[in-house]
C-alpha cells in the first residue's frame, strides 16, 4: 500500500474516533465538569509515564511553560463547554457548533498569529450565518442554550488553536500535550468549588470515583479516542498535504452526527431545518481547504488537544 493511501486511511480512522467523543460524552452520565476532569487526568497520568516527556519538560524555558499552561486552561474550557453543550442539547448539536471553529479562526487567527487577514475566510464566515439560523430554528427551544455553549466552545477552539500554532514548534509534542492538559486539570480543580454558583448545570463532584460503566467509558474516551488518534495522526499527517488533511478532519461533525443518529436516535429530536443548516455550515467548512493554497502539515502535534480541529497552519 502506498504511504499516501495508508495515511488517508489512518487519518479517517482517527477522525472516526474523534467523532465518537461526542457520542461518549452523551453516554457518560457524569456532568460536564467531572467528565472533562477525569478525561484530562487519565491522559496526563499516562503521558507522565513516558520518560521523554519529563526530559523535554526540564529542558523547556520557563516562559514557554507558562505559555503552554495558559493554553491548557483554554483547552479545559473548550472541553468543558463542548461536553456541556452535549449535556444541554445533544451530540449532533455540539458537533455542528464545533464546525464553526473554522469561521472563528478566520477572525481571531490573524490577530493572535500576526498574519494577514483573509477576505476569503471572512466571506466563508458570512456564508455560514444562514446555516446557523436554520440550526437554531431546527432544534427544540430547550436545546438552544446548548447551541450558545457549543458556539462558545468553537470560539475557544479558534483561540487556543491559533495560539498553539504560534508556540507549538518550540517543544516536543507529547510534552506540550502533557503540560497543557496538566494545567487544564489544575484549572478545573480550582474552578470546581465555584461551578455550582457560576453555572450549576456543569457542576459535579470531582474526587468521587465514577460508577463502573462511566469509568469504562472514560477509559475508552481517554485512551482510544484521545491518545490513540493523537499518536496515529502524527504519523499519518506527515504523508499528507494540508488540503487532504483538512478535508479529512472536516468529516468529524459528519461522522459524529451520523453516529448520533445510528447509536442514539437523535434524528428524532431534530427537524429537517437543522440538517439543512448543517449542510450549509459544512459546505462552507469543506470549501475552506479547497480555496486555500496547498501546503504541508507542519505542526500536526496540536491535535493532541484540539482533536480534529486546526491541523494546518
Amino acid at each position: 500500500m502506498a504511504p499516501t493511501t495508508k495515511a488517508q486511511l489512518q487519518i479517517h480512522f482517527c477522525v472516526l474516533l474523534w467523532g465518537f467523543t461526542a457520542i461518549l460524552g452523551k453516554l457518560i452520565a457524569l456532568p460536564a465538569l467531572p467528565l472533562v476532569w477525569w478525561r484530562m487526568l487519565i491522559v496526563v497520568t499516562v503521558l507522565a509515564l513516558v520518560p521523554r516527556v519529563w526530559g523535554a519538560l526540564r529542558a523547556m524555558r520557563a516562559r514557554l511553560r507558562f505559555a503552554y499552561a495558559g493554553i491548557g486552561v483554554l483547552v479545559a474550557l473548550h472541553w468543558l463547554t463542548f461536553y456541556g453543550a452535549i449535556k444541554l442539547a445533544n451530540a449532533s448539536v455540539a458537533a455542528t457548533c464545533i464546525a464553526l471553529a473554522t469561521v472563528f479562526t478566520s477572525l481571531v487567527e490573524p490577530v493572535l498569529t500576526r498574519t494577514r487577514f483573509s477576505r476569503r475566510d471572512f466571506v466563508l464566515g458570512i456564508a455560514v450565518l444562514p446555516g446557523v439560523a436554520l440550526v437554531v430554528g431546527g432544534v427544540p427551544p430547550g436545546m438552544r442554550l446548548g447551541i450558545v455553549v457549543g458556539a462558545l466552545s468553537a470560539l475557544v477552539v479558534a483561540v487556543f488553536g491559533s495560539l498553539n500554532k504560534r508556540f507549538v514548534h518550540h517543544a516536543e509534542p507529547l510534552t506540550v500535550t502533557a503540560l497543557e492538559l496538566g494545567a487544564g486539570t489544575i484549572a478545573l480543580t480550582m474552578l470546581a468549588p465555584l461551578m455550582p454558583v457560576v453555572f450549576p448545570p456543569f457542576a459535579g463532584e470531582l474526587f468521587a470515583l465514577p460508577p463502573p460503566q462511566d469509568a469504562a467509558l472514560l477509559l475508552i474516551l481517554s485512551l482510544a479516542c484521545t491518545l490513540l488518534p493523537f499518536a496515529l495522526s502524527l504519523v499519518a499527517l506527515r504523508h499528507m498535504s494540508a488540503f487532504g488533511a483538512q478535508l479529512a478532519v472536516n468529516m468529524e461533525p459528519v461522522y459524529a452526527i451520523a453516529l448520533a443518529a445510528v447509536l442514539l436516535g437523535e434524528q428524532r429530536e431534530l427537524t429537517g431545518l437543522f440538517y439543512v443548516g448543517v449542510a450549509i455550515i459544512l459546505a462552507a467548512v469543506f470549501a475552506h481547504p479547497m480555496l486555500s493554497k496547498a501546503r504541508s502539515v507542519e505542526h500536526p502535534e496540536i491535535l493532541g488537544t484540539a482533536e480534529a480541529k486546526q491541523v494546518v497552519d
